[in-house]
């Protein structure tokens, strides 16, 4: 956990501020990513109801 640090006040600041950073430099590539599609069905698995195929 993180609670002792004052920059995020929960874990789920943490979160979005990683997915925040994805969004953002994958508006820059260019190539396809490697082994995407195992990993998209691992996150529909994990996240299922938040992460649609």
């Amino acid at each position: 956990s993180i609670k002792n640090r004052k920059i995020f006040p929960n874990d789920n600041s943490v979160f979005k501020i990683i997915y925040l950073a994805i969004e953002q430099a994958s508006r820059k590539w260019s190539m396809p990513i490697r082994e995407w599609k195992p990993a998209m069905n691992r996150f529909a698995l994990e996240y299922e109801g938040r992460f649609n195929l």
